[in-house]
């Protein structure tokens, strides 16, 4: 279930009312009459079914109150009452498939942010992986993996895209934009320094190495696995599966890819890093691709329920 809290102006509180009364999902709803000061007016609050809450939302921005006054979205663990489970039961749909396209929005938002925290965590991803490169250790590089959060700007400009946001189109860009090269340039320091230390070798053959080789020759199947990632991906944030999000984190060579160019470059290995580049391209462009298609169909089945939606209302 989702719970939300509105903040209605005075003047629209009869239509907002109308609206909520008028769905048959919509239970629990509480109505305080003048208890608002900014803006003055009413709170009311209500439960929708997840499957239904992207409708009630859509109509509730019909009527601009995201403008006027205050939409509050809130996940609801545990409804054990009748009325809830009647009404998850009544609405069209099953909630493990539910998109709430108002909290993918959100959650891009905070995902796609270049912050402090973001870079380091891609510096340390780098550094872990450009270790897993010289021991060779697979476990290390899957732990490399999932430290690095680059498929969150990724994943954002899936939406933006396919929302027509530009603002956080560029916002992402500038989270990949920096984030990459920084993870590169990480692990050519660790590299250069690592030799003139003595603690790496003084030559370094990445193609005789299982990981190095495997990461700077991209394939047909480094091609499929990124495809596959990026409809994951996608699929993990907008039906809140978390887990699966994980596979996907484990399943791609971004951070690695970047960790082997600046091992490669560090070394003077041309063909390692230029294949490295090449893979790490590969990711991205078709994890983008594969999760726009995957935000595509998904919002193509949220616009036939609105038709639908509308359609019952006029008969």
């Amino acid at each position: 279930m989702i719970h939300l809290r509105l903040t209605v102006p005075t003047d629209q509180v009869e239509a907002v009312l109308e609206t909520l009364e008028g769905d048959p999902h919509v239970v629990h709803l509480l109505h305080l009459p003048g208890v608002a000061s900014r803006p003055p007016g009413d709170a009311i609050f209500c439960d929708v079914p997840r499957e239904h809450a992207s409708v009630v939302l859509h109509r509730l921005r019909a009527l601009r109150l995201h403008e006027t006054g205050g939409i509050a979205v809130e996940y609801v663990d545990v409804a054990v009452d009748d009325r809830s489970a009647a009404a998850v039961l009544a609405a069209p749909g099953s909630a493990a498939d539910a998109v709430l396209w108002e909290g993918v929005e959100a959650q891009s938002e905070e995902i796609s942010e270049l912050s402090r925290a973001f870079l380091a965590f891609m510096v340390l991803g780098s550094l872990l992986a450009a270790v897993a490169i010289f021991l060779d250790s697979p476990i290390l590089m899957v732990g490399a993996m999932v430290v690095g959060p680059e498929f969150g700007p990724i994943a954002a400009a899936c939406v933006a895209l396919s929302n027509g946001r530009p603002r956080l189109a560029a916002r992402s860009a500038s989270a990949l934009g920096v984030g990459l090269p920084l993870a590169i340039l990480a692990a050519w320091v660790f590299t250069v320094v690592g030799r003139w230390a003595g603690l790496h070798p003084d030559d370094f053959a990445g193609a005789s190495h299982l990981l190095a080789g495997a990461i700077s020759k991209p394939d047909v199947y480094a091609g499929i696995v990124a495809v596959v990632a990026g409809v994951a991906g996608l699929l993990s944030l907008t039906t809140a599966k978390s887990g699966a999000l994980v596979g996907v984190l484990v399943s791609v060579t971004t951070i690695p890819a970047a960790a082997n160019v600046g091992v490669a470059l560090g070394y003077g290995d041309r063909d390692g890093w230029v294949g490295s580049a090449e893979q790490l391209a590969l990711n991205v462009v078709l994890m983008f691709a594969a999760g726009v298609l995957t935000l595509y169909l998904q919002r193509l089945g949220y616009q036939r329920r609105l038709r639908r939606e509308r359609a019952h209302e006029g008969g």
